[in-house]
């Protein structure tokens, strides 16, 4: 399914639940909490409905992005770089957002548009509640983005599903900067 919205359906712990994903230009940059320069770039909300109550709905994502102004000049995903507030840049932890069904929110923006291109491979994950915490299973993924035309114009780039294969490619790396944690497969497809 591609879109600027998009349904995802899962089951974590014998719960179902779902997430809807959605993208839009930022027409109000102030409502989300950016300055004025962040206007018509993306902005991507996820939200999660869990029948799991309490613990049981203790869920983080993972974001990574591909970009032509990142450290690899878009040759490959690396970690999310925002942090506003500074809080995880001593915590050695790969979610950007963690908490019970954790919203995700993401404006990248730009104060000069120049020619860009911008992908983010989002995967809703778990990490199991009580002895070893420090291994993230992914539930379910989906990409977005945006690109900065010449003229200036930026152009959504549609929500897509992403596939467990998509989560085993990024393994590599997310062992690489996270060594102290354990990256699984998906046990099972998600739904598309």
């Amino acid at each position: 399914m591609l879109g600027r919205s998009m349904e995802l359906a899962f089951e974590h712990q014998g719960h179902p639940g779902r997430v809807i994903a959605t993208l839009e230009g930022a027409l109000s940059p102030e409502a989300h909490g950016v300055g004025n320069a962040a206007l018509a770039f993306a902005n991507c909300r996820a939200t999660i409905e869990f029948s799991g109550w309490g613990y049981l709905g203790l869920l983080g994502w993972v974001q990574l992005v591909r970009s032509t102004d990142n450290a690899s000049h878009g040759r490959r995903f690396e970690m999310d770089p925002f942090d506003p507030f500074g809080l995880y840049e001593r915590a050695p932890l790969p979610y950007c957002w963690y908490g019970i069904a954790p919203t995700l929110f993401d404006a990248p923006y730009r104060k000069e548009r120049v020619r860009l291109d911008w992908v983010a491979h989002s995967f809703l994950a778990a990490s199991p509640f009580g002895g070893n915490t420090k291994i993230v299973t992914p539930i379910l993924g989906f990409a977005w983005g945006f690109q900065v035309a010449e003229d200036k114009s930026i152009a959504l780039t549609p929500i897509t599903s992403l596939a467990a294969a998509d989560w085993v490619s990024h393994m590599p790396y997310l062992r690489d900067c996270y060594p102290d944690w354990e990256f699984r497969e998906m046990e099972r497809e998600w739904e598309k």
